[in-house]
């Protein structure tokens, strides 16, 4: 069963005549679900396991172990959660510096950040739209030449497409530096034949109504060391001690993810390979759509892995094309078609304005030009195609 928008009325004239419905809004990325989705909570139901606990929570992060590779996994309630639980497992302390791109979603920063880290955002490779490899080993050295070496780097996956971890772990280990892999948009992405994030000490996974595959919300925490996993894990449970009454040696969470949505969250994992061909198959059309049009790029893929296309990101040269990239997306709208910018870098948001950081520039130019365009899986080549007409329709070359 695909995802349907809600169901728009059809106006009716005054002389009692139905007028032609609208077409419905196609979106960025709904869920995509199987039909089996209503059977699996129905079980959960059944079992009377609801909660935080129990059988699902275990088929479920061992799904999450066989689509990934990643030998232990925790089922959080979110994929900040996630990366919440990996900043507490790295002790990240008020004043530590933690460096991430500035070209991601705020999620990435902001745990660290509420935990009283000190965000420092270094730019991205305009060939791959992840972490600059060479500007975090230039920065990472005058780091340590200044004796200000940062508590951890979060390397991010960006559109379903892997950072280069190689060269960011290699860059990190030479100091020491623990990764995190912020690999929410990253699930089914492969990096040198193994899963996006392995390698990092730990990595986040998020199940979000949007992602590629979803649980309705979710996420989990996942990692090749037994003990960080079992840390988080106990941290994520309120952080109770082994007693018969309430003990706490350190405060907690209630990060436990849902029985229920650990159900559906199952079942989507087994379609991931099918939704990431989907989400290809949908990038090579849009591609092939706009061949000849000029001002019309799009993110390249790296040559270190296989991308998902989670979601496509098309850039727009203004000049070229003849409209610019907000000015497209408002076209869009008006013909009931939902896009939206790449992310605006992090540096340019009001709440770190005062963050320091290296570069910019690229994550700049992509954030005025770039756009994402509508990529489920449950969308229609019709639906597709009306995208297209309207976009080379918008074409003032």
């Amino acid at each position: 069963m695909t995802y349907l928008a809600p169901f728009r009325p059809a106006a009716r004239s005054l002389d009692g005549l139905t007028a032609e419905a609208s077409p419905r809004r196609i979106h960025l990325s709904p869920p995509h679900l199987t039909g089996r989705e209503a059977a699996a909570v129905q079980g959960v139901l059944d079992s009377g396991w609801v909660a935080p606990a129990g059988p699902a929570i275990t088929g479920f992060e061992a799904a999450v172990t066989a689509a990934t590779g990643f030998p232990h996994v925790l089922a959080t309630a979110s994929g900040t959660a996630a990366l919440h639980l990996a900043f507490r497992v790295l002790d990240i302390a008020p004043g530590d510096e933690v460096w991430a791109p500035g070209f991601t979603f705020i999620a990435t920063i902001a745990p660290a950040v509420q935990m009283g880290a000190v965000p420092r955002f270094l730019d991205v490779d305009p060939a791959s739209w992840t972490l600059d490899p060479g500007l975090l080993r230039r920065e990472l050295h005058a780091a340590a030449g200044r004796r200000q070496l940062p508590r951890a780097v979060v390397a991010v996956d960006i559109y379903g497409q892997s950072a280069e971890l190689d060269a960011i772990l290699a860059a990190c280990g030479r100091w020491g530096v623990p990764v995190i892999s912020d690999s929410a948009e990253g699930l089914g992405a492969s990096l040198h034949g193994r899963h996006a994030g392995r390698g990092a000490l730990l990595a986040a996974l998020s199940f979000n109504g949007n992602k590629i595959v979803t649980a309705g919300g979710g996420g989990a925490l996942v990692a090749d060391d037994p003990l960080l996993v079992a840390r988080a894990r106990h941290l994520a449970h309120q952080a109770k001690d082994p007693a018969p009454h309430y003990q706490h040696s350190t405060s907690g969470h209630s990060y436990g993810l849902s029985s229920l949505l650990a159900a559906v969250g199952t079942v989507q994992l087994a379609e991931l390979g099918r939704r990431v061909a989907g989400r290809r198959a949908i990038f090579d059309r849009y591609a092939a759509a706009f061949a000849d049009l000029p001002g019309i790029g799009f993110m390249p893929e790296a040559p270190w892995g296989l991308a998902t296309r989670w979601l496509t990101a098309m850039l727009v040269d203004p000049v070229r094309f003849g409209m610019d990239r907000e000015t497209l997306r408002q076209t869009l709208d008006a013909a009931g078609i939902e896009s939206r910018p790449v992310w605006k870098p992090l540096p340019d948001q009001p709440v770190f304005r005062d963050a320091p950081g290296a570069g910019g520039a690229v994550a700049a130019a992509l954030f005025a030009r770039g756009l994402c365009l509508p990529s489920g899986t449950g969308m229609t080549e019709a639906e597709q195609d009306r995208i297209i007409a309207t976009i080379r329709g918008a074409c003032r070359a």
